[in-house]
């Protein structure tokens, strides 16, 4: 379900607020050969099916920076703010990738709004997220993500 703020007034009300968590969303062999192929980081583990079933995982798994990079389409379907012109990404404070995101497999982003604080012109939120794997016993990502919204 997500979260709609209408205004810079109603995200700073969200700040500590469980945002929850995302559907699932699979991550396929074609989905990791797209981003090697748009990165040019095509490391066996990742796109050689064949020889990654004999590798450490027992299969290709998913670029960590891809994992990541999954947060904003899965972010946006958390929290939604209105009545702003723009919308950036600001950066991270901290990324691990606890577990490997195997080929096939389904992730989904929980999330918290851990502040919304004052920028000139708008509001900078840091969101603390977890990548959970169907099924894992460790998240793929956590992370701690910064945007900005301007008014």
């Amino acid at each position: 379900m997500t979260v709609t703020a209408n205004g810079l007034a109603e995200l700073h009300a969200l700040a500590g607020s469980d945002l929850g968590v995302t559907d699932w969303l699979e991550v396929g062999q074609d989905r990791i050969d797209t981003f090697a192929d748009a990165t040019d980081d095509h490391q066996w583990i990742h796109t050689d099916p064949e020889k990654a079933v004999q590798g450490p995982f027992g299969a290709p798994i998913a670029h960590g920076y891809l994992t990541l990079s999954l947060f904003i389409p899965l972010f946006t379907g958390l929290l939604d703010v209105r009545g702003v012109t723009t919308k950036v990404n600001y950066g991270l404070d901290k990324v691990r990738f606890p577990s490997p995101v195997k080929a096939g497999s389904r992730i989904r982003l929980r999330a918290t709004l851990a502040s919304v604080d004052d920028v000139p012109g708008g509001v900078q939120i840091a969101v603390d997220g977890t990548v959970e794997i169907e099924g894992g016993d460790k998240p793929a990502c956590v992370l701690r993500s910064l945007s900005r919204f301007y008014s």
